[in-house]
């Protein structure tokens, strides 16, 4: 693939590359190197570059595995990460390890398929260029697969005080924190001090905040309670707040109300009908002007599009997202598809809704894309979208879960092994599906959860209480002196 260097880039205020305009030497720049063979590409074959390794991009890149193309996929990270697992790693439930694979063992099976670790700033659609902040790659075919970004709907501050769940950097520090905070409270003096660090608050009652908050209430109640037999564990509690009157709204009734109530009986406190205002100093000010403190609140009240999307150009649709043509791609440049999180299609003819962000959406999107660049190039016509739900289910603590597929409603123990079959089934590698079993398996019978280590990330601002004196007493506690 030939590249575009700028010699001596300047930047913004952000550290962003100011990408040189496409001018005409730029352009005999482009057409002499592919007169002259001196770039990348393996052949003279049509060029797809996929922005995005997540299910959408390595769907539509296998698709177009071994075909007669030459397709590259650009990630800023080396790594495909199966996120609905993430919660299991920010619970010490699961290694990041283990829900994560190296792009390139994916796609080396591939001959004409490679791979670049770069972010994407910009892309010329006019000019079919795709700028990273180190080079410019030209493209005959573009599928955009960015996928998502945390919504805090015009209250950018949440992000500054909140904790989010969209990537393994994300939850090895959320754990950090939650350990961190429960290892301080045992020298903590103070009641009202030492339950500001024992509350955690997670806002959002979807699939990622239902599954956090019974994993969060599980590994208190069934393994910090044993590691910290010096605090008192009732003072530990875990709060899901939701603005809406419902949990898990893609769900029927009886299964909402099935979650509740396993949520309840666990021991997590569920409030309804309760919008989240502000979160700083550790205090969460809710919409009717109520307050919790918490020195750990997690934002899973909803994602838009990745910020790739408002660089485009393009007028986009709600949620930050780009609006596309029922075959996938933009009506003013049909080279350029978009697919997954990143892309709005709507899924009713009358426009009422649209397709979920979703990981079954984003594979079958990338499958169609991929599908439709492949007819392009024969020359046939593009088939539309067309979505297969394959049902929702989510997973609440221990042996339950809700499940709702092909007109199939469980709940409890038989959705709970509904949920962990086709979990293991998406897992990418042999090594990964083997070490997420074992981890069940151990967890499932020991009541145990073995990493819960404190390592790497630690934010800034999580420091130990101020140092007191104290005497250790002939028992477990710690005492003023």
């Amino acid at each position: 693939m030939h590249v575009i260097r700028p010699d001596q880039p300047e930047y913004d205020g952000a550290g962003t590359p100011i990408q040189p305009a496409l001018t005409p030497d730029l352009l005999a720049d482009v057409r002499e190197y592919s007169r002259n063979g001196a770039r990348p590409w393996p052949s003279a074959r049509p060029r797809v570059v996929i922005i995005g390794a997540g299910f959408g991009g390595l769907n539509a890149a296998r698709e177009l595995g071994d075909k007669d193309v030459d397709v590259l996929v650009i990630d800023r990270n080396n790594y495909h990460g199966f996120w609905p697992l993430l919660y299991q790693v920010a619970t010490a439930g699961l290694e990041l390890e283990s829900v994560a694979y190296p792009v390139r063992a994916i796609v080396r099976k591939h001959s004409n398929i490679s791979f670049m670790m770069a972010e994407v700033v910009r892309i010329d659609l006019a000019a079919k260029l795709v700028y990273t902040n180190t080079v410019a790659l030209p493209y005959d075919y573009l599928i955009i697969a960015a996928g998502s970004a945390n919504n805090y709907f015009g209250n950018d501050s949440l992000a500054e005080h909140t904790f989010g769940l969209k990537d393994v950097e994300d939850a090895e520090l959320l754990r950090n924190t939650v350990l961190s905070n429960f290892e301080y409270a045992v020298s903590e003096q103070d009641p009202q001090i030492r339950q500001r660090l024992m509350t955690l608050v997670i806002v959002g009652g979807g699939p990622t905040g239902v599954e956090l908050a019974g994993a969060f209430v599980e590994l208190v109640n069934h393994v910090l309670v044993h590691d910290y037999p010096m605090l008192d564990i009732s003072e530990a509690r875990v709060v899901l707040v939701e603005a809406s009157d419902k949990l898990l709204a893609a769900f029927p009734p009886n299964l909402r109300a099935n979650a509740l109530h396993r949520l309840q009986s666990m021991g997590v406190e569920v409030r309804m009908k309760t919008a989240v205002a502000a979160v700083e100093h550790d205090v969460v000010t809710f919409a009717d002007g109520s307050t919790l403190e918490s020195s750990v609140v997690v934002w899973a009240a909803g994602v838009k599009g990745a910020p790739l999307a408002e660089n485009l150009g393009v007028k986009l649709a709600r949620g930050g997202r780009i609006p596309v043509m029922s075959t996938l791609n933009l009506a003013e440049h049909p080279e350029v598809f978009v697919i997954g999180d990143i892309a709005y299609l709507e899924s009713q003819p009358q426009g009422q809704a649209s397709y979920p962000m979703v990981a079954p959406v984003a594979i079958q999107m990338g499958e169609r894309a991929a599908r439709n660049i492949l007819a392009r190039l024969r020359r046939r016509d593009l088939k539309p979208f067309r979505y297969f739900d394959k049902g929702n289910m989510a997973t609440i603590g221990r042996r339950s879960a809700v499940l709702d597929a092909f007109h199939i409603r469980l709940t409890g123990y038989p959705a709970w092994i509904g949920w962990l079959i086709v979990h293991l089934m998406f897992l990418v590698g042999f090594r990964n599906r083997v070490v997420v079993l074992l981890n069940w398996a151990y967890s499932y019978f020991t009541y145990d959860r073995s990493l819960r280590l404190i390592t790497g990330l630690k934010p800034e601002e999580l420091k130990p209480p101020q140092p007191r004196r104290i005497h250790l007493t002939s028992h477990a506690g710690v005492d003023d002196q």
